[in-house]
């Protein structure tokens, strides 16, 4: 049976909230797609859409979360007062399954390096280390084993509840991530001509500033903080109803944006340090970063060691906060929607994301044939979610805050019956309306091809 709802207590809204948003999206995406669109350029416009469309997408999928007080698909129905709303809900449970499914591949392969790290197997020069990578992808055993076991550890902490488990695991990782973060920061900026990676993080080359440019950094901003996922919209509804939800936005905005600026005072300076480009794409934590460190740190070993180690103990850190999230949007899903106990819920949600996880990892490696439309099950799940399910998700959200739910809830909630000034919520309304609803479909129509510019 169902008990009663837990809440977050006053930190666990930023630390657990934050913990959700920040992930491989920040440590891994943000550094490679800032690489690749000119670094400072990309920064800017990372920060001006994160103010003025990430934090009001956030408030509004807030709003539906704390006023529904319930699973997502329970949130949208009661807020919108129709069962056809639930749709969105429903879009975010599934979207979450997928992404913990191919996200875990991923994730599991930080674990592989953190052991290997650990183990001094990355010592090796640039083609001992692209093939050890090559080796680890094209197995059929052994990442779909990591996968299925970070699954394992999500599924632990989601099933000792909001307070003792999610709550929890955010007051002890997210303090941990930083500090890492900072350390390894520390080390990459104190390396030989450092300063020009740097300078390319900072000092921005306005030429580069594209259209493309701009929508790159606008679908960063909704991808870093987890919007059209449902996963807001879960986490708000164990926020009491003393939360401000715009201050907590901005605070996990601040936060989130924070956490991706160390990433990349983390890896340029290092790579400037060695002569790497800072454009090396996706490959550049499994591929090129091994090298960076070895090359950076050759006059001292243990100090390359220690950085290497802390590096993927960092990336596999940021992944289960992100993973905790995801599995809990579906958990609370079927423990309400269909009275479990939490322990039952969680079991459904793992088993199923660890068949997709399984056969995610053996698409890109030991059987290519595990393919939709001839594309990689693995990346196929990537593109649907990321391309479809979350820009939907988020488009829907703001039609459904902006023009469907009645501006009284809506107002309410937002001003926290008035102790929010209203000036704010005609400004954050009419963005949520207008504003947000017209960047989001520029993205996805662009991201299918359908507008090229």
């Amino acid at each position: 049976m169902v008990g009663k709802r837990d809440n977050f207590g006053k930190l666990g809204v930023i630390l657990a909230t934050a913990g959700s948003a920040v992930g491989l999206g920040n440590i891994w995406r943000f550094p490679y797609m800032t690489g690749q669109d000119g670094g400072a350029a990309f920064l800017i416009i990372y920060i001006i859409c994160v103010c003025l469309l990430g934090i009001p997408g956030m408030v509004a999928e807030f709003i539906v979360g704390r006023h529904g007080a319930s699973n997502a698909v329970r949130a949208y129905r009661k807020v919108g007062g129709s069962r056809y709303w639930s749709v969105i809900g429903y879009m975010g449970i599934i979207c979450s399954m997928i992404i913990l499914g191919f996200y875990a591949v991923v994730a599991g392969w930080c674990l592989q390096y953190l052991y290997a790290s650990f183990a001094g197997e990355l010592n090796g020069d640039s083609e001992y280390v692209s093939h050890y990578f090559k080796n680890l992808s094209s197995s059929a055993v052994l990442p779909a084993l990591w996968a299925v076991a970070f699954i394992t550890m999500t599924h632990v902490v989601v099933t000792r509840g909001v307070r003792n488990g999610i709550e929890k695991s955010a007051r002890m990782l997210m303090p941990l991530l930083i500090l890492l973060l900072i350390v390894i920061v520390i080390a990459s900026c104190s390396l030989p001509d450092a300063i020009d990676g740097i300078r390319f993080l900072f000092y921005p080359d306005f030429s580069k500033m594209t259209k493309g440019v701009m929508l790159d950094a606008l679908g960063q901003a909704f991808f870093s903080l987890s919007l059209g996922t449902a996963c807001l919209c879960t986490y708000a509804s164990y926020f009491s109803r003393s939360t401000n939800l715009l201050k907590s936005s901005a605070q996990i905005a601040v936060l989130d944006t924070v956490i991706a600026i160390l990433a990349g005072l983390m890896i340029f300076p290092a790579a400037a340090s060695v002569g790497v480009s800072p454009d090396s794409g996706p490959s550049l934590i499994f591929v090129t970063l091994p090298n960076v460190f070895r090359e950076a740190f050759a006059s001292v070993p243990v100090v390359g060691y220690i950085v290497g180690f802390s590096f993927y103990s960092l990336l596999s850190l940021a992944a289960l906060t992100s993973t905790i999230s995801m599995h809990e949007i579906a958990t609370a899903f079927f423990t309400e929607e269909f009275r479990l106990s939490r322990r039952w819920g969680a079991v459904i949600v793992t088993v199923v994301c660890s068949v997709i996880a399984v056969f995610c990892s053996l698409s890109v490696g030991a059987n290519k044939n595990i393919s939709i439309m001839g594309i990689p099950l693995l990346d196929f799940c990537d593109n649907l979610t990321a391309l479809v399910l979350m820009p939907l998700g988020a488009f829907l959200t703001c039609i459904f805050i902006g023009w469907v739910v009645p501006s009284r809830i809506v107002r309410d909630e937002f001003t926290n019956w008035g102790m929010v000034p209203t000036f704010l919520y005609h400004v954050w309304r009419f963005s949520v309306r207008i504003i947000c609803p017209i960047c989001i479909g520029i993205i996805f129509l662009r991201q299918l091809g359908v507008v090229t510019f």
